[in-house]
């Protein structure tokens, strides 16, 4: 049990926030829910109204119980460490590897790993737990931040939030775009048939804004190699905007045309490649690579050789 004291010095202000400027490393959720269980006190006596005013010379004791343990297992999965510290991971995510726990993916998931990667989380949202900022799906492959600390959580949050960091993917498409770049502006929501498929959907029935911005970065005959940088960070995003515009991501299970390419892939062909963010202490840019798995080079190998373009060594 962690306890906080506080005395104010002026001001008037509602008690959460004041306490949320003050405590940057807890959400005022968090906040709000300390001080709704009882854990805090003001003048000596339990507080639990989050939103009494408090003026100068009032003292504040805030207890912060232990995190409690996730009710789940760690797991000793393989990660591919991109970069490390106290605040945050940034991982090479495989195909085939689910990011957090749902129906029929109980373990197995990254977020088991992680928990034996770091088994001494201090906890977010009063939960030993790590951070999913933002996720990928499972046959996409690449780089993909977790948050170790609840400051962290909020601060990645945020900067996606507002579009400050920056998400890069590679995908190979099926067909040749008629221009070299281009912008898809078409709101995403649930499939209103298929409900485990996403749809463009009007924003009016329940649709969310979606931008992705595309460049053609190599012309492979009947195939190209595209570069993609999100704007907003919606489900299946890249796979149905490109879909939309009828040019599929290969090997796309869901969305796809179906046809074969002749490699054996685990999944769409869709790569995080570039992900670049503000470090929630330091404040300076971290801007990491991630280099496409065997089974994407190869096939990008394989459709050079079929539209007679030499390889590169």
């Amino acid at each position: 049990m962690k306890e906080i004291n506080l005395k104010i010095e002026n001001n008037t202000n509602r008690l959460d926030r004041y306490l949320s400027e003050n405590l940057p490393e807890l959400s005022r959720s968090r906040i709000q829910q300390l001080i709704e269980q009882g854990n805090l006190q003001l003048n000596g006596k339990v507080c639990t109204s989050k939103k009494i005013s408090v003026k100068a010379g009032d003292r504040i004791a805030l207890q912060i119980p232990e995190a409690e343990p996730l009710k789940l297992q760690p797991e000793n999965i393989p990660l591919d460490i991109l970069y490390e510290d106290d605040s945050l991971l940034i991982l090479n995510k495989p195909a085939g590897l689910v990011v957090h726990p749902a129906p029929g993916h109980h373990d197995g998931t990254l977020v088991n790993a992680i928990l034996a990667h770091c088994p001494n989380l201090p906890g977010i949202g009063g939960v030993q737990r790590p951070g999913i900022v933002h996720r990928l799906d499972k046959d996409t492959t690449g780089a993909i931040a977790i948050a170790k600390t609840e400051l962290a959580h909020q601060h990645l949050q945020a900067q996606l939030k507002a579009k400050t960091a920056r998400r890069e993917y590679l995908g190979i498409v099926y067909g040749a775009p008629k221009t070299e770049s281009g912008t898809i502006n078409l709101p995403i929501g649930r499939h209103p048939v298929d409900r485990k498929k996403m749809a463009i959907v009007p924003v009016e029935k329940g649709g969310r804004d979606a931008v992705t911005h595309w460049q053609v970065k190599e012309r492979l005959g009947n195939y190209t190699l595209m570069h993609f940088q999100l704007e907003t960070g919606r489900t299946h995003q890249i796979r149905v905007h490109s879909t939309q515009i009828n040019h599929p991501i290969v090997g796309d299970p869901i969305y796809g045309s179906g046809r074969s390419v002749g490699v054996n892939l685990p999944g769409q062909a869709l790569h995080a490649h570039v992900l670049k963010l503000l470090h929630p202490v330091s404040k300076q840019w971290i801007e990491v690579t991630s280099p496409p798995p065997q089974t994407f080079t190869t096939l990008l190998e394989v459709l050079r050789k079929r539209a007679a373009i030499p390889v590169v060594p």
